[in-house]
């Protein structure tokens, strides 16, 4: 059995909509976490070991850190085809995005949004560099790996979704986040994202 620990509006609401692309039983566990507004507590519950989200549990294994959940989830349902397998084609620029995410789009994203870019020339030339990376995968293709989508494309738009209005005007960006969004398992996500009324 999977059970995603979650809260809403967060970084566990990208994985509601990955395991609804997967189309597999899960158990959605509403938690709550500290939030940068002074709001929330760390919830007993949780347990991922810093008590964050998103948590993943199968079958008592607990899984944390979104690009392992991503890659963990793709490898145990091969068949869904959101993520290359070993030996397949784009396998290695998949495990690319993914870590890509983790090491340089989302401390970039950090160092902008807290201002680091105005004062670091180093900061602001990484920002750009990942923006401009991101924008050129999509001018070459509908998604990040060529016209497949994957969930590469759930973990890494998800923050270009939340900031949209920290990053210039590119219509690649926009188009592709139109598409996402779109999708059925997206619009589903959505509707499962905050805890439901009396629960």
């Amino acid at each position: 059995m999977l059970s995603l620990y979650h809260s809403p509006d967060s970084r566990s609401s990208r994985f509601i909509w990955l395991l609804e692309e997967l189309g597999v039983d899960y158990r959605l566990v509403y938690c709550s976490i500290p939030r940068r507004s002074g709001n929330g507590a760390p919830d007993p519950s949780n347990p991922h070991p810093d008590k964050r989200v998103p948590a993943l549990v199968h079958d008592g294994a607990l899984i944390t850190e979104s690009a392992a959940i991503a890659l963990y989830l793709t490898d145990l349902y091969p068949e869904r085809r959101l993520g290359p397998s070993r030996g397949e084609p784009n396998r290695g620029v998949y495990l690319s995005w993914l870590a890509y995410y983790a090491g340089e789009i989302e401390p970039a994203f950090a160092a902008k949004l807290s201002g680091q870019t105005d004062s670091d020339p180093l900061a602001a030339k990484a920002y750009d560099r990942v923006i401009a990376r991101v924008s050129s995968a999509l001018k070459a293709d509908a998604f990040l790996l060529n016209d497949s989508f994957s969930a590469a494309d759930v973990l890494v738009s998800s923050i270009f979704e939340w900031f949209r209005d920290a990053v210039p005007p590119y219509a690649e960006l926009d188009d592709w986040l139109e598409r996402l969004a779109a999708r059925p398992a997206a619009r589903r996500a959505l509707a499962k994202d905050a805890r439901p009324s009396g629960g």
